[in-house]
């Protein structure tokens, strides 16, 4: 398959190269350092599971440079969203999938809006994984899995070939038949891990063992459940029990991509996470407090350090 990645961080990066590595024809799409370094040395991904290094990488920084794609793995910060598809409509012909892995549900909407619902599979990512430096990925854990299919519920040709691909990559990989449903289940948890992390400031260990931190963190996630389920998505009974079930197996000092934005002093996914619940809840009559207050108290942070402190 010919791909392009759009947005080569933790999760590009880490999944383009495992996809690279497998044979398939990868070009990343990176800028600045991180651009120079991939062309100089390559794109290394450092991981409990093996190290890759992809030597000759394929890296543009202008996507015009590729040509038509069979996929697009789209990974950008959800504020990029808009600019970065923009930027790759030369990729896109009548056959070509974008799959974004991005945080949120929003982040569909926006695609479907550009490039029409027959261009968009949907997709969601599992993983803990950053730019460590220029060129090099570092993967935390042993969690990388993906998940996707087709917003009808079809088992497409594209999605069949790329679930071929991710397995002979070594990806965990799954097709789902309701892939609005898994990105929801998985927004549940992204938003109450990355609303308790970041408004505490503290890794999840410390959280969970808290009770009126504990206490958040389900509240924050059954608001994502309760608004989930008033547009009509079938999230079980018993899910947000099931997620902070899960929230006590993850490492104690595991924390949100949000948290780390945080202490870097760097923009936040916030607008898209908790203040998209409280503006889906709003619109649909129903309340959510508790991510509504996580999106005031991160406002002032949410452009980033030069902004907070002018």
């Amino acid at each position: 398959m010919k791909i392009a990645v759009m947005g080569s961080g933790g999760v590009g990066g880490y999944f383009g190269a495992k996809l690279a590595a497998a044979g398939c024809q990868v070009t990343f799409i990176a800028r600045g350092a991180h651009l120079a370094a991939i062309r100089q040395n390559g794109l290394l991904v450092r991981s409990p599971l093996g190290e890759v290094l992809i030597e000759q990488a394929s890296v543009v920084e202008d996507p015009r440079e590729i040509g038509s794609v069979d996929l697009v793995l789209f990974g950008v910060k959800l504020w990029d969203t808009e600019t970065a598809a923009e930027a790759i409509r030369p990729l896109i012909t009548g056959d070509t999938g974008v799959i974004s892995f991005q945080n949120g549900v929003i982040k569909d909407d926006i695609l479907v809006e550009m490039f029409g619902p027959q261009a968009v599979v949907g997709g969601v990512c599992y993983i803990a994984a950053t730019i460590a430096e220029p060129g090099v990925i570092a993967h935390t854990g042993t969690m990388q899995k993906l998940v996707f299919g087709e917003y009808e519920g079809r088992l497409s040709e594209r999605v069949k070939r790329f679930y071929e691909m991710c397995r002979q990559a070594g990806i965990d990989a799954e097709i789902s038949d309701d892939i609005r449903r898994s990105i929801w289940e998985k927004f549940v948890f992204l938003v109450g891990f990355s609303a308790v992390t970041a408004t505490t400031r503290c890794p999840i260990g410390i959280v969970r063992a808290n009770p009126q931190a504990r206490h958040l963190l389900a509240g924050v996630m059954q608001e994502v459940v309760d608004v989930g389920r008033a547009e009509g998505v079938p999230l079980a009974p018993g899910f947000v029990e099931d997620r902070m079930a899960f929230c006590d197996q993850l490492p104690e000092s595991m924390t949100a991509s949000m948290h780390h934005d945080l202490e870097r002093g760097n923009r936040l996914e916030v607008q898209w996470l908790s203040g998209d619940v409280s503006r889906r809840g709003e619109k649909l009559g129903v309340p959510a407090p508790f991510n509504t207050a996580v999106y005031d108290i991160l406002a002032v942070h949410a452009q980033g350090l030069a902004v907070a402190k002018s």
